[in-house]
């Protein structure tokens, strides 16, 4: 609008307005424009009336809010969310007969009157006289959509919408000085097709094109007469003429918008009696909002994907930022998803895990050298239901899961063997490795401090089964999961290289703290750390050192209006963890975990692969955590409430005396990874030679093993690992005392020897 001129004086258009607004205002005193008879509902000089001259100039209209699209690596889509399901579209993209049939009933002098129509004021004040009340009002079309903005711009906020619709004069005389500063800049073309895209219709539609698609399953340029005059009707009070509800007021509304449309001449007498005798034809289709409608089981990961938005300072430095943008919407947000991925956790959870049983199971698989989360699953669905749950069991408590994380066992030894080689220690490092022993004590800390085991009362630790004795080789230690082994090896250099290593890994407790300097927790793995914490970590092994930040986001896409840009995504961070002999080395030590090892029944027959076993104590957790060159992933099965035992338990249809970690989330791991890469390469890892056991002296071993005849009892010892170390050991043992060390994959259900570990006749992985 023009400013004063140089002389001091309103120009002309202010001159007009204003004198146009104070005869409204004059007006809406006497008659109560639009509005109950005077003082009905405190329209009075309370109603916090602003002077004309002192409102803004201009009216701030917010962007308004829209769907948000949720795609799939390959830009197909995961879900739709919203505060407002509304798709802005042209004033070409609506049926003509949806424009004439809001005018014709909204305001049939719209394109004849300028802001405000006197004619209208005149004729509701006549009408509202002779009913003693509010029988017409007189807001035309530009005041409504210059309400509406305002409602718009309250959002949610109750007390605001109700500010906004408050019945007082300083509203309406707020509304009116924006209605002429609206039709001057804006003209009437485009207000009608702002007003169509921000109106509510009911059923949660806002905007024409929700709403055609909400009733008739079909675009707003496709409306015919009758569907748009239903929909022009349903305006006025959209939850008394809501035709899902009750299709009979609805009719009635519509056919007086069809009257109403031959009155003003924009269709004929004869056409609105045809289109008053034609049922509603409603088509309608539900609203599928939020990450609860997920395809392929993507709900958690479209859940991941909105609490990232929601804590990243990239989308807007405080969390009310943030969520302003994400209720805004009008996002096309494109995710890392591998939807064959995704699609092959999901089968194989399915196939293991009932969604009924007592312990559930979840699954994330990550891109080594990337970051980028591929696979986020699990076999209790997001909902509310019986069997269902809210909690993403694969991610910290910060982004939507349990509040501690679940222990990890001895996939957790690893880290122990890769700091060890970071100090120099050789991959043939040696050590006693009794059955059972006392903590090492005192053990060197970070900042010069010590942990020492209480002399009156010493923590123990024993092995999984009494047939485990050393000596032992680091990497036959690490196919055995030998708990007194890496106890001694932690002692031998100290927690802190172990504490500066899981740092440069990320590794966090689940609900963020870092993890203690406690052996237990360092070597046994008895913290809650979760699997997309595990897959990101053992990608680092995959990717020959090289750690990278979990990313699920590769691009996002606003679009305000009819214009579209894009929005600065996070990237994934990658920083070196480890050398690439360190790396190496771990990734042939964990090889032989798959191949010969408690890992066997996971490893895949065409690449190669790598990974290990943990089973913390009780068996309350069971875990497999492993990668190819090219795909890391880890597997959970437990309870999430910890309160379940794995022991003579049922999962998936299967009976298990014992779970293990071989057992149940090798298999899961193993069926994922299989159907994940498919059809992708299969590279191969960079190994180094690591000379096996058996070219030494065993003699004396060979009698505490029970020499050849593989005499594992599966007893399991309380050292928070308890989960690698049954029958198998048995068997192999009985091999390496024979002289002996197996050093091709074993078939799966391989029947074992004598060994009766785990109590299930040897047979276990």
């Amino acid at each position: 609008m023009p400013n004063k001129r140089s002389g001091g004086g309103l120009s002309p258009t202010q001159q007009a307005a204003r004198f146009l607004g104070v005869s409204v205002l004059s007006g809406a005193v006497l008659a109560g424009i639009a509005l109950p008879a005077v003082g009905a509902l405190g329209l009075a000089a309370k109603g916090s009336v602003e002077s004309f001259d002192e409102l803004p100039a201009n009216l701030k209209t917010p962007p308004l809010s829209q769907r948000t699209t949720i795609l799939d690596a390959d830009g197909g889509r995961i879900a739709t969310v919203y505060s407002r399901d509304r798709t802005v579209v042209p004033l070409k993209d609506i049926s003509p007969y949806m424009q004439k049939a809001i005018v014709a009933i909204e305001d049939s002098r719209f394109y004849q009157h300028g802001a405000v129509d006197l004619k209208g004021v005149l004729r509701a004040l006549n009408k509202n006289a002779q009913s003693g009340g509010v029988a017409e009002g007189a807001s035309t079309l530009t005041q409504q959509y210059v309400k509406n903005v305002f409602v718009e711009e309250a959002g949610d906020d109750p007390t605001k919408v109700a500010q906004a619709t408050q019945q007082t004069l300083g509203r309406k005389i707020r509304e009116l000085k924006y209605a002429i500063q609206v039709e001057e800049e804006l003209g009437k073309k485009k207000i009608l097709e702002n007003y169509l895209n921000i109106t509510f219709f009911g059923q949660q539609a806002y905007g024409v094109e929700a709403a055609a698609q909400r009733y008739f399953s079909k675009s707003a340029k496709e409306l015919n007469l009758q569907e748009s005059a239903l929909l022009a009707g349903i305006v006025q009070s959209p939850t008394r003429y809501n035709p899902v509800n009750d299709e009979a007021e609805a009719t009635k509304r519509r056919n007086v918008v069809l009257q109403r449309m031959a009155e003003v001449g924009d269709i004929t007498q004869a056409e609105a009696e045809a289109a008053k005798k034609t049922p509603l034809g409603l088509k309608v289709s539900r609203p599928a909002n939020g990450c609860i409608t997920a395809v392929k089981d993507a709900g958690f990961f479209c859940k991941y994907v909105e609490k990232v938005f929601l804590s990243d300072p990239v989308f807007g430095k405080s969390r009310e930022e943030r969520a302003k943008l994400w209720n805004q919407g009008g996002l096309t947000i494109r995710t890392t998803l591998d939807p064959q991925a995704q699609e092959a956790v999901q089968d194989s959870l399915r196939g293991h895990v009932n969604q009924s049983d007592e312990v559930a199971a979840a699954a994330t698989l990550v891109e080594p050298g990337t970051g980028k989360i591929v696979a986020m699953g699990q076999s209790k669905p997001l909902g509310y239901g019986k069997n269902e749950t809210e909690y993403n069991y694969s991610v910290d408590a910060a982004m939507g899961g349990s509040n501690f994380g679940f222990p990890t066992g001895s996939t957790f030894k690893p880290f122990v063997a890769a700091a060890a080689l970071e100090q120099g220690r050789p991959p043939t490092q040696q050590y006693s490795s009794p059955y059972e022993m006392q903590y090492p004590s005192p053990v060197a800390a970070c900042d010069g401090k010590q942990w020492v085991n209480d002399p009156n009362k010493p923590e123990k630790l024993t092995n999984e089964n009494e047939s485990e004795v050393g000596p032992y080789r680091m990497k036959e230690a690490m196919a055995k999961s030998v708990n007194t082994y890496f106890v001694q090896l932690l002692a031998d250099i100290g927690l802190c290289p172990v504490v500066n290593l899981t740092d440069k890994l990320h590794i966090r407790q689940g609900n963020g703290d870092k993890v203690p300097q406690t052996p237990s927790s360092l070597s046994l793995g008895s913290i809650g750390l979760s699997p997309l914490t595990m897959a990101s970590a053992y990608a680092a092994f995959a990717s020959r050192g090289m750690y990278c930040t979990p990313v699920a986001i590769e691009s996002i896409a606003q679009r305000i209006g009819n214009e579209r840009r894009s929005l600065q995504v996070p990237k994934s961070t990658c920083s070196r963890a480890m050398s690439e002999r360190t790396a190496d080395s771990i990734n042939t030590l964990l090889r032989g975990v798959v191949d010969s090892g408690t890992g066997r029944q996971a490893g895949l027959s065409d690449r190669e692969s790598a990974g290990k076993t943990g089973t913390t104590d009780e068996r309350k957790n069971a875990w497999f955590a492993g990668y190819t060159p090219n795909m890391s992933g880890a597997v959970w099965v437990g309870s999430a409430t910890q309160q379940v035992e794995m022991k003579n338990i049922t999962i998936g249809g299967v009976y298990h005396p014992l779970v293990y970690g071989g057992e149940v989330p090798g298999p899961i791991w193993k069926d994922a990874m299989a159907g994940a890469l498919a059809g992708k390469d299969a590279p191969s890892f960079n190994l180094v030679d690591i000379p096996d056991d058996t070219d030494r002296d065993r003699d004396d071993k060979e009698d505490r093993d029970g020499g050849g005849n593989g005499n594992g009892n599966g007893n399991r010892g309380n050292d928070g690992d308890n989960g690698d170390d049954g029958g198998d050991e048995g068997f192999l043992g009985g091999l390496i005392g024979g002289g002996t060390f197996p050093t091709p994959s074993l078939p799966e259900n391989f029947i074992q020897g004598q060994g009766n570990g785990g109590g299930n006749g040897g047979r276990r992985g």
